[in-house]
């Protein structure tokens, strides 16, 4: 069955920018998750690859120009004569040999699931997949900063066996399958002649040695997927939509491989009592007409509690009041934003009859 164009995979267009293929994924993924309700991983594993593809500005590249290449697939052309590719000619090239071709060698490896000129190196340290949750904030723990105990549950290193697919007592002992170096020889014919790469091997996964007894829980493999509590800083000054990376705090992939890392979305709780523009905050102050005329002191709340604001005498309405340093706190420093207080002069609906005739008295007096 031919593959969906990666592109339609997340949604996108092919002239779709860097974040846009980011975010595509990103929500993508999220939904996806085989850890969630409702995951697929069918989907899930259909997205990843999409991604691992248009993620990279050169396999990007590749793909605009060629599509998904294999032997026989859709990206060769089917006549003879070496023609492909949108009508390049490779009858030149015979056994795969693309000497003084610079990096074509190394392209065409990577599009056959080669090594290129790479294929003596050392295998890639295998690392665990990236996850991702919410952690909900009340607005007072963005500002101040806080500590959450996360529930996850996860691919772990294995408890019997610390990740180790040893079964206690017994050892680790060189593959059989690649004497213990971790990559074999693979031979690969395509269209261009017989490919020989290096690949890691698919006995131990790379990793050279193989358990002699496996152990018993993870049968091997290392790794468990358990309910684990991670307690996590909160900065100071974090604000609703950001994300935090906590490196290591993803799957785990036992043998010695790397976690991957955990991804917290931040949302916060809005409060009625002030809107936050960065680290600033402002609310609104109602005054009566001869507070704002004389002048007066207000009660008013902040952050760190109720304090006295001083409304100066001839305030107007639409005027900004500021109190220095108690705002939020900012992110990666110890020092804050400003709360700014908007006075707004309250105009009564209705007057009794007292009133009426002072501010009649006041009107006459040209006030």
């Amino acid at each position: 069955m031919a593959k969906r164009d990666y592109y339609e995979i997340l949604g996108l267009k092919k002239g779709a920018s860097e974040e846009e293929i980011k975010k595509a994924y990103r929500a993508l993924a999220h939904q996806h998750h085989p850890d969630k309700a409702g995951g697929n991983e069918a989907k899930f594993k259909e997205i990843n690859e999409a991604y691992q593809t248009l993620g990279d500005a050169k396999k990007r590249a590749q793909y605009d120009q060629f599509g998904h290449a294999a032997p026989g697939g859709a990206g060769f052309g089917g006549g003879g004569g070496g023609q492909g590719f949108g009508g390049f000619d490779f009858s030149g090239f015979q056994g795969g040999d693309f000497q003084g071709f610079g990096d074509l060698g190394d392209v065409f490896g990577e599009m056959f699931g080669m090594g290129g000129r790479g294929q003596g190196s050392s295998p890639r340290t295998r690392r665990g997949n990236d996850i991702e949750t919410t952690v909900r904030l009340e607005f007072r723990e963005a500002a101040f900063g806080c500590e959450k105990t996360l529930d996850l549950y996860k691919p772990a290193d294995c408890e019997r066996c610390s990740g180790s697919g040893v079964a206690p007592g017994s050892k680790m002992k060189p593959c059989a399958e690649c004497g213990g170096k971790g990559r074999v020889r693979q031979a690969q014919r395509t269209v261009f002649g017989t490919f020989e790469s290096v690949v890691s091997c698919p006995a131990c996964e790379g990793v050279g040695n193989v358990p002699e007894k496996p152990c018993e829980d993870c049968h091997g493999t290392g790794i468990r997927k358990s309910s684990q509590k991670l307690k996590v800083k909160i900065p100071a000054g974090i604000d609703d939509g950001e994300r935090i990376r906590i490196t290591g705090a993803g799957e785990a992939v036992g043998h010695g491989g790397r976690p991957g890392d955990l991804y917290l979305q931040v949302r916060v709780q809005a409060d009625k009592r002030w809107t936050r523009e960065g680290f600033d905050l402002r609310t609104t102050t109602k005054v009566t007409i001869s507070e704002a005329a004389l002048g007066a002191t207000k009660e008013v709340e902040t952050l760190d509690g109720p304090v006295k604001l001083k409304i100066p005498a001839g305030t107007q309405s639409g005027e900004e009041i500021q109190l220095r340093g108690c705002g939020v706190t900012r992110l990666g420093h110890n020092s804050r934003g400003d709360h700014f207080f908007t006075v707004r002069v309250e105009i009564p609906k209705k007057l009794n009859r007292k009133a009426r005739e002072l501010l009649e008295k006041l009107q006459a007096e040209g006030l």
